[in-house]
């Protein structure tokens, strides 16, 4: 278990694949079960689609950590469950009609986010092909919202994949927090039943949701001031 130091920084233009209808920003809508608007909505993004993967287990994990933060209402987006198309529209073109239910499945819960937690592993010391893709298909649903990441994987525990996420958020206005959870080796870290084994975890996961908690609050806060724009 280990956190880690990352660094930001803006590379290549983002992609806009999705049309203004489908994903446009709409007006936040009052929560029934949050009348003081406190809790904070969390979209927690499974990255992984490759047969056999350890993802779900890692995710639902965290879930239950969320859970028991207190502050957080999460949303699971899982990239296999909600697949998004591979080949992308021209700059400006509407998406075809085929593949807006797609869009559709995917495209609102991102924008109603108020943070995110990304979950991924390390493949050839990047992150999946595509997690890659749902982040270029959209822009301002990044916007000024932090990301948390929680990653796996052999000696590295997925590592160098979250120093590849970290530029390319950078360049769609997300905030990226320091601290991570990463499980090194992870076939050896959880039980049967998906309970990890190592304690420090807990710990780690706590202090990452700390910050997503203060960053995402700070963040909402100060959009409902003043609108930020990119």
């Amino acid at each position: 278990m280990t956190t880690t130091n990352g660094t930001a920084q803006a590379t290549g233009q983002a992609i806009e694949g999705a049309d203004e209808e489908t994903t446009g920003p709409k007006a936040r809508q009052p929560d029934p079960a949050d009348p003081t608007g406190h809790r904070l909505r969390i979209a927690v993004i499974l990255g992984s689609t490759r047969a056999g993967r350890f993802g779900p287990v890692v995710a639902d994990w965290l879930l239950g950590r969320a859970a028991e933060h207190g502050e957080l209402e999460t949303d699971l987006v899982d990239l296999v469950a909600t697949p998004l198309p591979s080949a992308f529209p021209a700059f400006g073109a509407p998406l075809p009609e085929d593949v807006q239910a797609q869009f559709a499945a995917v495209s609102p819960r991102l924008e109603a986010a108020d943070g995110f937690v990304i979950v991924t592993p390390e493949y050839n010391h990047s992150f999946p092909a595509p997690l890659k893709n749902a982040i270029d298909f959209h822009t301002h649903q990044w916007h000024a919202k932090p990301v948390g990441f929680v990653s796996y994987g052999g000696r590295s525990g997925g590592l160098r994949a979250v120093e590849q996420l970290r530029p390319v958020l950078a360049e769609l206005h997300a905030v990226t927090l320091r601290e991570t959870v990463s499980f090194h080796d992870y076939g050896d870290k959880f039980d049967a039943d998906g309970n990890v084994l190592d304690p420090a975890a807990e710990g780690a996961a706590k202090t990452m949701l700390d910050q997503l908690a203060w960053w995402a609050h700070a963040l909402r806060d100060a959009k409902r001031l003043r609108p930020y724009t990119a």
